[in-house]
């Protein structure tokens, strides 16, 4: 047992164990080398990317404490995982119930905080994955050691500055920690009084306290497809193909220039699909490469994999001029293979394939310019919204959540059973204000 007869000399001696501690605590080893891995990125780019592309990068998530960055990191790790390609979420609580556990909030372990996180983010990416972190990581020169440390090994670094200000994260306050940090329960709380430092230069900013959740991701996504970490096709994004409407008279004119060829009504329903962009990514009707890669794969797999089991081609066998197609490309329309791929036969006796055979003999696909939209005169047209109009009404209806039902017949029981237990589910899922999306096809409902 240590007896202690003298205070100072147990604060003196408690001083002296501290300083030896800490000098066995840092000492560093120095008989270590960097060994190289055998397995490059190409390899693993065959493995994890996409067209055997090495997508690993690091995507960096800053603001204040209840800015956003979870939620949009979790968003985009969803988005990502669902279009095939690999990532994962690091976020700043999860980590310090485990890897950063010893670490306080004191300015050198917040620096030691985000020192480590960045080598672990570091070796996620180094291993073609897209690594997110979201981390308040208040100071600036912290970031730069990051990023700094990503490009010193040829890695993507990308800093998402989530820019809510803030009076919304107080208001906010999912955890009750503002609060406590104005009573001064907590001290050193960024933002509060601990400062943070904006990025003065971020690769992207997102004002989360403006726009929903999904147009944020989207907004990130824009900027990894830029990157060339992401294709094209993973851009949640609709294609529409009108005329600018600055260059709608000079195009009409050009339109009345060029050789003309008339479509019937369903071609010119496939020019309304196109051209309100609901066959995204497409810019037209399908080429033969195209037609050709829905055929056999059941998706288009230029500058990424789409599903697209349904070809969109236009059959060449006077009026009005409805669009412009651009860099056309004519092919063989094989009939018997369409119908046999398509429809599982090649019976004309089923009214698809008819008017599949009645058709003409090749096709034409090609970029289309589309002069104006299509509307039908049925009295109908004021319901036929298109995508980027259906985004605006659920925005406007604050829909958190939309779920769709397509019928073709009146609505029964079984139907509104299906929409109302939905609906439910949702709710019990923590949606605020799910939103059905009633489409009736092909017929009126009576």
């Amino acid at each position: 047992m240590l007896q202690i007869n003298n205070v100072k000399n147990w604060m003196d001696m408690k001083k002296e164990i501290y300083f030896d501690y800490h000098l066995q605590a840092v000492q560093k080893a120095t008989n270590v080398t960097f060994q190289e891995n055998l397995v490059g990125r190409d390899k693993r780019g065959q493995v994890l990317g996409q067209g055997n592309r090495f997508l690993g990068c690091t995507v960096w998530l800053t603001g204040l404490s209840g800015a956003g960055k979870t939620t949009l990191s979790f968003a985009l790790e969803n988005y990502l995982v669902s279009q095939g390609i690999p990532s994962y979420s690091l976020d700043g609580d999860n980590v310090r119930t485990g890897l950063n556990k010893n670490l306080g909030f004191t300015p050198e372990d917040r620096e030691e905080n985000i020192r480590r996180i960045s080598e672990v983010a570091k070796l996620f990416a180094d291993g073609g994955i897209v690594c997110l972190t979201s981390f308040i990581s208040p100071y600036e020169r912290d970031r730069a050691k990051a990023r700094e440390l990503h490009e010193k090994a040829g890695l993507k670094f990308v800093e998402v500055f989530v820019d809510t200000p803030l009076e919304v994260c107080e208001e906010r306050d999912v955890k009750g920690l503002y609060k406590k940090a104005r009573a001064g329960q907590i001290k050193g709380f960024t933002g509060v009084d601990s400062a943070y430092e904006p990025p003065s230069n971020p690769d992207v900013r997102v004002k989360a306290s403006e726009f929903i959740v999904d147009e944020c991701v989207n907004q990130i996504v824009l900027h990894l497809m830029e990157l060339g970490v992401v294709p094209s096709t993973a851009v949640r994004s609709v294609k529409e193909l009108f005329v600018q409407e600055n260059q709608l008279e000079a195009a009409k004119a050009e339109a009345e220039a060029l050789p003309c060829m008339e479509i019937n009504k369903l071609d010119t329903q496939w020019v309304q699909v196109l051209s309100e962009g609901w066959a995204t990514p497409l810019n037209g009707f399908m080429r033969e490469r195209e037609y050709l890669q829905c055929q056999h794969f059941g998706c288009l797999l230029d500058g990424g994999v789409t599903n697209q089991s349904v070809p969109i081609v236009l059959p060449v066998l006077k009026g009005k001029n409805i669009a412009i197609i651009r860099d056309p490309e004519f092919y063989a329309h094989n009939k018997e293979e369409r119908c046999c791929r398509q429809f599982g036969t090649s019976n004309k006796g089923q009214p698809y394939v008819k008017m599949i055979y009645e058709s003409g003999d090749w096709l034409v696909g090609g970029d289309l310019s589309v002069l104006e939209r299509i509307t039908w005169n049925d009295g109908l047209d004021e319901y036929r919204l298109t995508p980027l109009e259906l985004r605006a009404e659920f925005r406007r209806l604050g829909a958190d959540a939309v779920f769709a039902f397509q019928l073709r017949n009146p609505i029964h029981n079984g139907h509104a059973l299906l929409m109302a237990d939905t609906k439910r589910r949702l709710i019990d899922k923590g949606y605020k204000k799910p939103t059905l999306l009633l489409h009736p096809l092909g017929i009126y409902n009576f």
